[in-house]
């Protein structure tokens, strides 16, 4: 059910706030600003990919406050901190003509019980930028999605989670193809036995959110293979509006 996948998404991550803030500069995680290689990152994420090499106009295009220097070391290990990470987004230097968003605090797919904050942030952003792709991976409750919006045109979404599809539009890209998926969703399996019959949905993985992200754009997972000059990102407070919100009912 989607309602139970966005309460896990929450509850899986801790909440901070702003009294844990200070700790985390001063005592948890230090945000060290000496220049350095990309790190590596994917699992349990969500980040954005976007064709820029303006850091900044990012930052600035995203409404994001509170930037801090973080270099990719101690600024992925910000966002996988499990006692700080709520509300808090890494914005990586410009690696191979891309910036990199991550954080658990980006705004996820949601389904009609909520208010979709994804959609209308990616069309956002197009209107800026040539390309503007999204994914998220969250294994623990079989959550996976990417999607793109290129110059300005929404060109595909997809996400997928417990209750089954929660995006679902433009024609599969040939890097999805290539991975054999089937998106067919069959229901009242739990109630079947013996021959179900029909095409199962071949659910997606992590490693399948990795595959199209290379097609598309970048891996995270392989940035640690890449030989770039040495730079700086910043950590960033991400926007309370992003959070969760139920759709309102039209009586």
């Amino acid at each position: 059910m989607l309602i139970s996948v966005f309460a896990l998404v929450i509850l899986t991550t801790v909440i901070a706030g702003k009294v844990l803030v200070p700790r985390f500069l001063t005592h948890h995680v230090r945000l060290a600003n000496a220049p350095d290689q990309p790190r590596a990152f994917g699992r349990d994420m969500a980040w954005l990919a976007i064709q820029t090499e303006d850091s900044e106009a990012v930052a600035a295009a995203l409404g994001l406050t509170g930037l801090r220097l973080a270099n990719w070391d101690s600024g992925i290990g910000a966002i996988y901190d499990p006692e700080v990470s709520d509300g808090l987004l890494f914005i990586s230097p410009p690696i191979r003509g891309w910036t990199i968003v991550a954080g658990e605090s980006l705004p996820l797919p949601a389904g009609s019980p909520f208010i979709d904050k994804t959609t209308p942030l990616l069309k956002h952003l197009g209107k800026q930028f040539r390309s503007v792709q999204y994914f998220a991976s969250f294994p623990i409750i079989d959550f996976y999605a990417w999607a793109r919006v290129d110059k300005g045109r929404p060109k595909r979404a997809f996400a997928i989670g417990e209750g089954g599809n929660v995006w679902d539009s433009g024609k599969p890209t040939s890097e999805e193809r290539r991975l054999g998926l089937s998106y067919v969703e069959v229901r009242g399996i739990a109630e079947r036995h013996g021959d179900l019959g029909g095409q199962l949905l071949l659910h997606p993985t992590e490693e399948n959110v990795f595959a199209v992200a290379a097609g598309w754009s970048l891996n995270p997972m392989a940035l640690e293979g890449f030989t770039q000059r040495r730079s700086v990102g910043w950590i960033a407070d991400a926007p309370r509006s992003w959070r969760p919100e139920r759709a309102r009912r039209v009586a």
